[in-house]
């Protein structure tokens, strides 16, 4: 594809999906009790009206307590769509579900998992950021969502939010607009990836993550579930 055309694919994305940030979260250090067990965690995000700097590892003033599956370059910023909060309101029977409850540092109102491809630049504020891999939840989520079914049901439901690495450290607030820049030339969406991968029923699933092994813009994590899974 020639620039030209990546010029008016990536403006007829802009103008399809008009995506806006609803909430900006941050979260302290927090412990809690889980089987008995203390356990820290940064998962349990509140609102900010203030501008978050976004560096390449995370966000200023966000916390995360494990650092090794949490933060860091290819998950620097997580992302999920205000969209799919009534359909979890309704699983979850929780109509008081606020933003932040996913752990997401921002809520993005129009954010598709299905038209989010890995390596697609988006500007989120000032800051750029390029689509690393879909989020795979541990057990901090049920947590966080008091409820032990949540891992199963986030897993099969496909939306998972998205994770980000930063190209250009910026600045970025509640109410900012979110804009592709770069639209990636490939069919592996955010959506497409994790279906394929989690779905045993998913048609032509080895394929999908063959292709997937080939962007350069795929996390070092998801490169290795993946030939972990295919036993390569």
């Amino acid at each position: 594809m020639n620039d030209e055309n990546l010029r008016t694919l990536t403006f007829s994305y802009n103008q399809r999906f008009k995506m806006k940030i609803i909430s900006t979260n941050i979260s302290k250090i927090k412990t809690v009790e889980h089987n008995g067990k203390k356990v820290k965690t940064g998962i349990f995000k509140t609102p900010t009206n203030e501008p978050v700097v976004i560096e390449k590892l995370n966000i200023i003033g966000d916390e995360q307590a494990d650092l090794v599956n949490h933060g860091g370059v290819d998950k620097a910023v997580y992302a999920f769509s205000h969209n799919h909060y009534d359909y979890w309101k309704r699983t979850l029977k929780n109509d008081d579900l606020a933003v932040g409850a996913f752990g997401e540092n921002f809520t993005i109102s129009g954010l598709d998992e299905q038209n989010i491809h890995i390596g697609d630049r988006i500007r989120i504020g000032t800051a750029l950021l390029e689509v690393s891999q879909p989020r795979v939840p541990c057990f901090k989520l049920a947590i966080a969502l008091n409820n032990k079914q949540s891992l199963k049901l986030f897993t099969q439901y496909y939306h998972t939010g998205v994770y980000f690495r930063v190209l250009e450290q910026g600045v970025a607030k509640t109410g900012d607009a979110v804009t592709f820049e770069h639209k990636a030339e490939h069919n592996i969406s955010v959506k497409t990836l994790f279906q394929a991968f989690f779905d045993k029923q998913y048609p032509d699933y080895e394929n999908v993550l063959l292709a997937a092994l080939e962007l350069p813009e795929l996390a070092l994590e998801w490169q290795t579930k993946i030939k972990k899974k295919l036993g390569s």
